[in-house]
């Protein structure tokens, strides 16, 4: 059995979850701060996840046709760092809108990339994914706890400067990873327009874009929503970083379940599970302990909804098309997904409020499970594992 650099890739999980520990719980209330309306707020997100649409596709095209994902993943890293700084030049509409453009073009680029050379090291093991992946959840709770402790004591405007340091790490850590021999794109591989044009796959990529434009209220406006409420910045940090840990549980347990559930079946309980989220987070967030549960529910919401999406590109894309695949996963799910989020949320949260927006984040989720329901089932990508 070959060697895996077990602790080189969890690492870089920790440090990139890391990253978005330190972002998304409170980049919405540093852009507030910076006296930014709902709707800008809403713009300046749908710009970050937007470029998730493109950048990937052009990365992902450049490690297969290379056969270099971690030289990608180093150079976009290296730049993402450099750019971000230039949040803190000035506060204009206009500028956050170019930096936050530039910087996420290249920080879009290394997640797709970094999940292909890990299924890359780990060959035939793949089942040990969970195992490596769960150290991001790690990562991201050790960031929002003390992210939030710290912007509790000193002023918010802190911020940026904790995650230029986090983005840092992850180009420091991309440096220690060893790169991968991987097959490079050639004209004897199928081509990968023969894959995506599958009633399944087009199914597979519609069910994950409206589950994370499900998740958009809750990344761009879950702590200012809380805030509300009258929830401390420590607090939206804890429960911040429950749902991560619920996820921690999710990618313990994945490899023995894999074994008797098939992903067909986690898709659909991850996508019913979805609607009941977003309509506890929408009428019950004066409650504190249906909160909790909610947060919870995230395990299912996203950890085990990605954990199958992470093994069906395995399955569909093959070994000729794995940068590609992850990041049409990426564009499809974070990228346009996300930007349809950001953009309903923003624009609709001071007309309806709260409540109907995420209620509408539950039906969007209800669309998702119709679709897997009635499309995505049948192919041998959903056997048991």
């Amino acid at each position: 059995m070959h060697k895996v650099p077990y602790w080189r890739l969890s690492g870089f999980y920790f440090f990139y979850f890391a990253t978005l520990g330190g972002f998304l719980p409170y980049w919405s209330l540093y852009l507030k701060e910076c006296h930014f309306s709902a709707a800008e707020i809403g713009e300046l997100t749908a710009f970050m996840v937007g470029t998730k649409v493109l950048a990937p596709n052009i990365w992902g095209w450049i490690a297969d046709h290379t056969g270099k994902s971690l030289r990608v993943i180093r150079i976009a890293s290296f730049f993402a760092t450099i750019l971000f700084s230039g949040f803190m030049y000035r506060q204009s509409f206009e500028w956050f809108a170019f930096v936050t453009v530039s910087f996420s073009f290249f920080w879009n680029a290394a997640l797709p990339q970094f999940e292909a050379a890990t299924l890359h090291h780990l060959k035939d093991q793949t089942h040990r994914y969970s195992q490596i992946r769960l150290w991001g959840s790690i990562g991201f709770i050790v960031t929002v706890l003390s992210v939030g402790y710290l912007l509790d004591l000193y002023n918010i405007k802190l911020l940026p400067y904790l995650i230029v340091s986090l983005l840092a790490s992850i180009w420091l850590i991309s440096l220690l990873t060893p790169e991968i021999s991987t097959v490079k794109a050639n004209r004897a591989a199928v081509k990968i327009w023969q894959i995506v044009k599958q009633p399944e796959i087009i199914a597979f990529l519609l069910v994950y874009m409206l589950l994370q434009a499900a998740h958009g209220p809750y990344y761009v406006f879950f702590s200012i929503y809380l805030k509300q409420y009258g929830y401390s910045s420590s607090m939206i940090g804890l429960l911040w970083s429950l749902g991560a840990g619920a996820e921690i549980i999710v990618f313990l347990v994945m490899r023995r379940l894999l074994k008797f559930i098939s992903l067909r079946r986690f898709l659909l309980v991850s996508a019913l599970t979805s609607v009941l989220r977003w309509l506890m987070i929408a009428w019950y967030a004066d409650n504190l302990w249906v909160l909790l549960a909610a947060q919870v529910l995230h395990a299912a919401t996203f950890g085990t909804a990605h954990v199958t999406a992470i093994h069906l590109v395995q399955s569909y894309f093959g070994k000729h098309h794995q940068g590609k695949g992850q990041a049409l996963y990426s564009s499809f799910s974070f990228g346009l997904g996300g930007m349809l989020g950001g953009l309903y949320s923003g624009y609709a949260w001071d007309v309806y409020g709260g409540q109907w927006v995420y209620s509408f984040a539950a039906f969007l989720s209800f669309l998702a499970y119709i679709i897997a329901g009635i499309w995505i089932g049948k192919g041998k990508a959903f056997c048991h594992q």
